[in-house]
Order: structure tokens, then C-alpha cells, then sequence
């Protein structure tokens, strides 16, 4: 089995878990913020829903300019989030299924005015920010979710509101 096709499983069997936690965000707290410093549940949903996608695509050249990064735009509901989802799932399978393991090893390089900032491999950085980070930030929202009393969905076994 491939490199990709290892990562491709892996990000099926998190976007099923994701899907989940975004389909239990209330529309109407999207402005919520469990904290003056955090950000707001509807900002959380968004990058939840984004981020595969988007480092995804930035895996896809060599290097990435931070300059060149775009932030979410703001949800205005929950389907929307939704949607987002599944665009961001898409653009990440498609990025993932022409990925062979030559590419996947070799350098890729996160640059800030012209100058690497970051330099690791492509699946590092695909592992570690599109999955990682991604489950770090799907954990975020869950314990916003379980902070406005909304059910937590069952994840890698039962939650206090659901059975495995």
C-alpha cells in the first residue's frame, strides 16, 4: 500500500468523526467564544472544516508562502460549515490520490518573505497539519460544544452523551 493510500484511509475514517462533531454546531452560537482569547465557535468551525483542503493544496508545490494564506471566511450557519466540509474533503482526496511516495518524502519548505521558515517533508507536513492539527482542533470544538451543553458525538469510543 501507498504512502497516499495509507493517508487517504486515515482521512476518511477522521472526516466521518469530523463530519459529526460539525453537524452538532449550533447556527445561532456561531459568535460564541469560550474565552476573550479564543476563537469564536463559528471561526473554530470553519478552520475544522478548511483545514484538510487547504494544506492539502499547499502540500501540492514545494514551498508555501505564508503571505500567500487566505483566512476562513465567517460561517453564517451550520449547513454552510457543512458544505465547506465536504469541498475541503474533495480538494484533499483529489491532492492525495496523485501523490506518489517519491513525492511524499521528498523537501517541502514553508517560506515567510522569501525565506524558509519550515522545511520538513511533504508527508510531514501533511500528517502533521492536516491530520494532527486538524484532530487538535476537532478536539477544541468538542469541549466548546460540551461547554454550550450540545451532545458530544461518540468519537474513538463513547462520549458522555452517546454509546460507542
Amino acid at each position: 500500500m501507498s504512502i497516499a493510500e495509507h493517508l487517504l484511509r486515515e482521512l476518511e475514517s477522521e472526516a466521518r468523526i469530523t463530519r459529526r462533531v460539525l453537524e452538532r454546531v449550533p447556527s445561532d452560537k456561531l459568535k460564541w467564544k469560550p474565552h476573550e482569547k479564543s476563537m469564536s465557535l463559528g471561526q473554530l468551525a470553519q478552520h475544522v472544516a478548511y483545514t484538510p483542503g487547504v494544506t492539502a493544496s499547499s502540500s501540492v508545490p514545494d514551498s508555501y508562502a505564508v503571505e500567500d494564506f487566505k483566512p476562513e471566511p465567517a460561517a453564517t450557519g451550520t449547513e454552510e460549515i457543512l458544505k465547506a466540509h465536504e469541498e475541503s474533503m474533495a480538494t484533499a482526496k483529489s491532492v492525495l490520490a496523485k501523490l506518489d511516495d517519491t513525492k511524499a518524502l521528498a523537501s517541502w519548505s514553508m517560506t515567510a518573505g522569501g525565506k524558509p521558515i519550515l522545511t520538513i517533508t511533504r508527508l510531514e507536513w501533511i500528517r502533521t497539519y492536516m491530520l494532527n492539527h486538524w484532530i487538535h482542533h476537532r478536539g477544541q470544538l468538542s469541549v466548546y460544544l460540551r461547554e454550550l451543553n450540545v451532545p458530544v458525538p461518540a468519537m474513538y469510543g463513547p462520549s458522555a452523551d452517546e454509546p460507542g
